[in-house]
């Protein structure tokens, strides 16, 4: 062993990294101060632009962005509304891009470019290389380690799509963040003050709100609801739509829908428009486009927020459901934070302070405000602090499919994680050595109408009445989102696994659907579940009472007592009985076994125990 004094171990190199809609950036934590990486002219945001040039080049950043009217069909934007999606899904999105679309395998979307097809992963990969680039050379030291954010409402298929992305960029993503539980860390709401917060997260392309309880430096994420197909990119798209409308007639309305270059020149100028609204009660806009025409136009604020209060309705109305979701009433919320470039439009701030009834925070730059946040996690993971603990929610309850096609809820949707449940279930058929366990994700009750999400076999059950075996299911949600589901049997020890992502493939139209269903199914969903569950219970009832009797030593009179209760409830079931009269068939029973139903027990186990260990 050397003699030497050991030197303390240099700081792990961890950034925080916002790979958003419109722009990209990274950010560090030196001591208990956040920085963003600028680049070497001074400017923190990379525009999320990838321009594939004519010549061979791949430009990214700013010198794509100035490309998208000379090469509007190879000038790449707003890629992540297409991460981690199919093209069936994307709807009419392709129609309104600049850039060709098409369906790759598996009805993958890609990007075509020449003879190449891009994937969204590699476009995103390409942003992500920019912004290491730009990291490394405002710290002088290479990056390696990054905690990247996504909307909290990212279902788990686009979480894995960034991790791919961030891989093939050549960074190790040791977590995926949601990005309204990093903003309230960058704003100061840092754990010194115990409270609750609500984080209005409104971006180029995406919308999420959160609502977050911080108690001693825990952030714990009470309930979140959002949608991943809306923001700035759809405010523009609306002002797009008017310029498209004062085309000359001459020019073909119809082509121009069509045309790469008037779609990157009309969506340059409906965001400047926008831009230029944040600030004035009315904007100018002069559009020459050669021989396709041009427009001159002028568009009031007014005229502007009219178009777009159906979509910033749209928010509020997840901003309702998600304190609902946390058990809170507006006047309970503490503090209201804005995040996204979006939330500079008047009008989002104006309704969510009439909402809210309180003053939002402003006092960081809300397009810097995520990576900030990122950047505080990243220390944390880094192992230079751990002061703070985040700790984010699942969006759809997860269970298992039981007896008669319903869903046992294990894990319900908005529990924390990491989180782990376990729950005790047997067999419900005699001589049972197997069980096939469905893993399903929703919020209805019977599984034809919840998303299954996988499905496993435990085997080595051994051969005993039905109701007896004891099979222990254990739900565990890491701090990453993946599903472990582990079954052991309690007797034997035999086990079985299956490691699943929740919410795989579910897209935002799905995850609304079923929480719709969920809502307007409620008292249907409740009657059908309580009839599987009554008959299950009667039909288990006559069974094990049936062979009690014949392992029991009863007087005549207990004896005939009980077997007229089983025969009642046996017809009861025969004759499809409705929920109310098994009940109560039931209930007859259980009075006159009651006394004794100990011993009877306790003589069918011990017989067949016996059974198994003379066939064994």
């Amino acid at each position: 062993m050397s003699s030497e004094a050991a030197t303390p171990a240099s700081p792990r190199l961890v950034v925080g990294i916002d790979l958003g809609t419109t722009n990209s950036l990274a950010a560090i934590r030196a001591g208990k101060g956040a920085r963003v990486l600028r680049d070497a002219d001074g400017e923190p945001l990379i525009p999320s632009v990838v321009c594939f040039h004519p010549d061979g080049r791949t430009l990214v950043g700013r010198e794509a962005k100035a490309e998208r009217l000379t090469h509007p069909d190879r000038t790449v934007f707003s890629i992540k509304r297409l991460i981690g999606r199919s093209v069936h899904e994307l709807g009419d999105e392709p129609k309104r891009l600049p850039y060709p679309i098409v369906a790759g395998e598996r009805d993958l979307p890609r990007v075509r470019v020449g003879e190449r097809q891009w994937s969204p992963e590699e476009i995103s990969a390409l942003i992500l290389q920019r912004v290491k680039q730009t990291a490394e050379q405002a710290l002088g030291q290479p990056v390696q380690h990054a905690v990247v954010t996504v909307p909290a409402w990212f279902d788990d298929a686009q979480r894995q799509a960034t991790k791919d992305a961030a891989a093939l960029a050549g960074l190790d993503c040791l977590r995926i963040l949601n990005e309204p539980t990093a903003a309230a860390l960058a704003y100061g709401i840092d754990g010194s003050k115990d409270g609750t917060a609500l984080v209005y997260d409104l971006g180029g392309g995406t919308f999420d709100v959160s609502i977050l309880r911080i108690d001693d430096g825990v952030f714990r994420v009470l309930s979140t609801s959002g949608d991943t197909h809306l923001g700035g990119d759809d405010f523009d798209e609306l002002l797009g739509q008017r310029i498209l409308a004062a085309l000359p007639r001459v020019a073909g309305k119809a082509g121009a829908l069509e045309d790469p270059y008037v779609l990157q020149a009309v969506r340059k100028a409906a965001e400047s428009l926008k831009i230029k609204l944040s600030s004035a009660e009315r904007a100018d806009l002069q559009l020459d486009l050669g021989a396709r025409g041009a427009v001159t136009l002028t568009v009031t604020r007014a005229e502007f927020e009219a178009a777009i209060a159906p979509l910033v309705q749209r928010t509020l109305d997840c901003v309702q459901r998600a304190v609902k979701d946390a058990g809170l009433r507006l006047e309970q919320i503490d503090d209201v934070v804005l995040v996204g470039g979006s939330t500079r439009v008047p009008m989002v701030r104006a309704r969510l302070r009439g909402m809210l009834g309180k003053e939002p925070h402003t006092g960081v730059d809300p397009d810097l405000a995520v990576a900030l946040g990122a950047s505080i996690q990243a220390d944390v993971l880094a192992g230079n602090d751990r002061s703070l603990l985040p700790l984010d929610v699942i969006p759809l309850s997860l269970g298992i499919e039981t007896l008669g096609g319903a869903v046992q809820k294990l894990i319900l949707r908005n529990s924390t994680i990491p989180t782990s449940v376990t729950e005790e279930f047997s067999t419900g058929v005699d001589n049972q050595t197997a069980v096939d366990l469905n893993v399903f994700q929703g919020e209805r009750e019977l599984a034809k109408d919840c998303r299954r999400l996988g499905h496993f076999k435990l085997r080595g059950i051994p051969p005993l009445p039905a109701g007896l075996p004891r099979i222990a299911v254990t739900f565990l949600v890491d701090a990453d989102g993946v599903l472990r589901v582990t079954a052991r049997e309690q007797r034997t020890g035999a086990e079985a696994s299956i490691q699943i992502v929740p919410s795989f493939g579910l897209t935002r139209d799905e995850v609304r659907r079923m929480m719709l269903d969920s809502i307007e199914n409620a008292q249907a969903d409740y009657v059908a579940r309580e009839a599987i569950d009554v008959r299950n219970k009667a039909e288990a009832m006559v069974r094990g009472t049936q062979k009690a009797l014949a392992l029991a030593e009863l007087p005549p009179d207990q004896t005939y007592a009980v077997q007229k209760a089983v025969k009642a409830l046996g017809k009861l079931l025969a004759a499809n009985a409705d929920a109310a009269a098994l009940k109560q068939g039931c209930d007859d029973l259980t009075k006159v076994t009651a006394t004794i139903a100990d011993d009877v027990i306790s003589a069918a186990v011990a017989k067949a125990l016996r059974e198994e260990q003379q066939g064994s």
